[in-house]
């Protein structure tokens, strides 16, 4: 009586062994006897126990801070430059079977890739050209990982760290360019300044009374301010007749009384 009733439990126990649950971000690669048999999907799913083995494989996209790399730049500058990679398992079986570990050859694809490209370019690429570095990050570990089953979708340089002189040599180097920017435009400024002055002259020198009404309109604009005295001298031509008719009456009255 006990037989039967002993074989009964540890088949419902094997049975209840055999159940897994795998959330909506995993998937089960499931070997029978050691050969692949197939992926399992989301939710309760039975395995064979002591039979079937299944490995979980997460399919959510994984961020992976890739650790600094000392690199010696193509014109012979040693930088230390870290980046952080986006990717995520496309194939679960390809990323069991293919690799032992997709997580740790992905790292290690990454490391020894940013230290090829950014060594393949200068210092001055690696500042300003950073999404073409990136770009060409990522399609190089993109086509390595591609038999694992793994898609990278981006690859971002995070950090550049330039040695202490080079930094100095560097400011130093925006600071010249500042200053011949400045100038640059103060001499532009300059040269416009005494093209309009010049062109003004050659207006005025046109034009004889032009002199006089800006005279008069300098002198409207000093009275505008608060001003309680007012020196300012009088152009000769403008007295020259006052002074003409008084060297004549001075001249009639000679004659008169001699």
């Amino acid at each position: 009586m006990l037989t039967p009733l002993i074989a009964v439990v540890v088949f419902l126990a094997l049975a209840i062994m055999g159940f897994r649950i795998l959330p909506e971000y995993e998937r089960g690669v499931v070997f029978r006897l050691g050969r692949f048999t197939g992926v399992k999907s989301a939710g309760l799913k039975w395995i064979i126990p002591f039979v079937d083995r299944m490995v979980r494989v997460g399919l959510r996209e994984i961020v992976m801070d890739v650790p600094a790399q000392e690199v010696i730049t193509r014109d012979n500058v040693s930088v230390k430059v870290n980046a952080v990679l986006y990717f995520r398992v496309l194939h679960p079986e390809l990323a069991v079977i293919q690799v032992e570990n997709y997580l740790y050859g992905t790292s290690q694809l990454a490391q020894t890739t940013l230290r090829s490209v950014c060594g393949q370019a200068e210092l001055d690429e690696l500042l300003a050209e950073r999404d073409r570095i990136n770009q060409q990050l990522q399609e190089i570990i993109d086509q390595q990982t591609e038999p694992w089953g793994v898609k990278v979708r981006a690859v971002e340089v995070k950090q550049i760290d330039l040695p202490q002189e080079m930094q100095r040599v560097m400011a130093k180097q925006a600071e010249a360019e500042r200053e011949k920017r400045a100038k640059v435009v103060l001499a532009e400024g300059e040269f416009l300044a005494a093209q309009k002055l010049a062109d003004a002259s050659r207006v005025l020198a046109s034009e004889p009374m032009g002199l006089q009404l800006r005279y008069l309109q300098t002198l409207a604009e000093i009275a505008g301010d608060k001003n309680s005295t007012t020196i300012f001298p009088l152009p000769i031509d403008l007295i020259r007749p006052f002074l003409d008719a008084a060297a004549g009456f001075s001249n009639d009255r000679g004659s008169d009384e001699s």
